[in-house]
């Protein structure tokens, strides 16, 4: 049986992954400080963008925290959402496709 050989050739067309808005909504319970303090420690803001987020959350009623593939975006607004309930808080995180 002879040998032969075969040349298979494929090309990948590789795209960006979806990325995904975090948001945060406003409350009337979860304090600001909190909400500041959510910022640096899950979303690494520094403390003056924190501020201008919260604000924003508070007159505006959400603002986005940050842009993430699905997966990090799913695990920031989990990460907020058990935060928020460890400290009494109903603060609420969603996510939403970056269009």
């Amino acid at each position: 049986m002879p040998k032969t050989k075969e040349e298979i050739r494929t090309e990948l067309m590789l795209q960006e992954p979806a990325m995904y808005r975090v948001i945060l909504h406003n409350d009337d319970y979860t304090s600001m400080d909190f909400v500041v303090n959510i910022l640096i420690k899950l979303f690494h803001k520094n403390y003056e963008e924190a501020e201008r987020i919260m604000i924003k959350i508070h007159e505006r009623g959400s603002a986005i925290c940050g842009v993430y593939t699905h997966e990090i975006a799913q695990t920031k607004t989990d990460q907020v959402k058990q935060l928020a309930k460890q400290n009494g808080f109903p603060l609420l995180a969603t996510m939403e496709e970056d269009l």
